[in-house]
């Protein structure tokens, strides 16, 4: 009923994309485009209903010393209508394509991050098709957002006080936002985002691996540096990409050197009326953790996204598809990964 197909051309997958507005832009164009920048092959699959797309699907080929493994992030993307009807087939019909390739590639397992809602239903249908509980997450799974389709002040008056406050006040202190497209910005944003590694101990990217995801997104007018300055100091950056649907905060650095000036809320600020300017309708803050993580390392990053106000999104945990015995070793180097992350 459902055949799995490549596609070429850049004009077929952005259409669809456009047409189904997923909150998400690991499945766009340029992060594929990027993905093979960094040395990743790639595949832009279609799920056809006879000649009719009803889904697509970016697989990316991860190579790593724990095991190489097909990776689809955020993914599949599916036509709303075709979701609630006939997914289970659909992804039995891909899983079906991709066996095979996984055998040619000599990989041990495939992994999804699909943007589906969790609910039992969802999770009860990854199950079905022959899917395990992934040890580690790969993108956000639960996802911070707000709805900027109201007027400026509304926005302003739906945050938490202190947030509100804390935008005037740098306003006041005199702190200084740039807006800049220029790749050579990005060594910058790696001076300020090394110091933050540094305080708060990730595992970072490589300058190489966001230089070049910039350039990529920021040529096709779809990523921009925010930067707050002060006493013509550069303190806080964002690194923001856009759809044209949804603002996203990626990537973000600053330096603890002016603890009283509140220069990221204000930036943050500048980032979400950018995504309205360019007529989006979201802004998505990237990924937050529950309540009860009083402890995760990224729990005061998600006291401060939650200030601006919005709500969440809970995804579908990642899913994996054994292929062969080794996915044995990998699952355990990744739990044992994420024991010692406190993830």
């Amino acid at each position: 009923m459902y055949s799995v197909r490549m596609i070429e051309s850049h004009a077929t997958w952005t259409e669809f994309l456009n047409t189904v507005q997923p909150n998400t832009f690991l499945h766009s164009w340029p992060w594929g485009e990027f993905q093979k920048a960094t040395g990743e092959r790639i595949w832009r699959l279609g799920i056809y209903a006879g000649e009719t797309l009803r889904g697509i699907v970016l697989i990316i080929k991860v190579q790593a010393k724990r095991g190489s493994f097909l990776f689809c992030p955020h993914g599949p993307v599916l036509n709303s209508e075709f979701r609630m009807q006939n997914a289970e087939l659909a992804l039995r019909a891909l899983v079906d394509y991709l066996k095979p390739l996984a055998r040619e590639e000599k990989c041990s397992f495939a992994r999804f991050s699909p943007l589906m809602l969790s609910t039992p239903e969802n999770n009860r249908m990854w199950h079905t098709l022959g899917f395990r509980e992934a040890p580690i997450h790969m993108h956000p799974e639960l996802a911070w957002i707000l709805d900027i389709t109201p007027s400026e002040d509304e926005i302003l008056k739906g945050m938490r006080k202190t947030t509100r406050y804390s935008i005037r006040k740098a306003e006041k202190d005199g702190v200084e936002v740039i807006t800049s497209t220029d790749p050579d910005d990005i060594e910058k944003f790696w001076s300020l985002y090394s110091a933050t590694v540094d305080r708060q101990h990730f595992v970072p990217f490589s300058k190489d691996y966001l230089r070049k995801e910039f350039e990529i997104f920021a040529a096709q007018n779809c990523a921009t540096l925010i930067l707050g300055t002060y006493h013509h100091e550069v303190i806080v950056v964002a690194f923001v990409v856009f759809t044209p649907w949804s603002g996203f905060y990626h990537h973000g650095a600053s330096i603890s050197k002016y603890t009283n000036i509140p220069a990221s809320q204000l930036v943050q600020w500048h980032a979400l009326l950018e995504a309205k300017r360019r007529g989006c309708k979201k802004y998505n803050f990237w990924g937050v953790v529950p309540e009860s993580a009083k402890n995760h390392p990224w729990a005061g990053l998600t006291r401060f996204k939650k200030g601006f106000g919005g709500y969440a999104e809970q995804y579908v945990h990642a899913k994996d598809l054994p292929l062969v015995a080794t996915y044995w070793l990998t699952y355990a180097i990744e739990r044992i990964r994420r024991w010692r992350r406190r993830l």
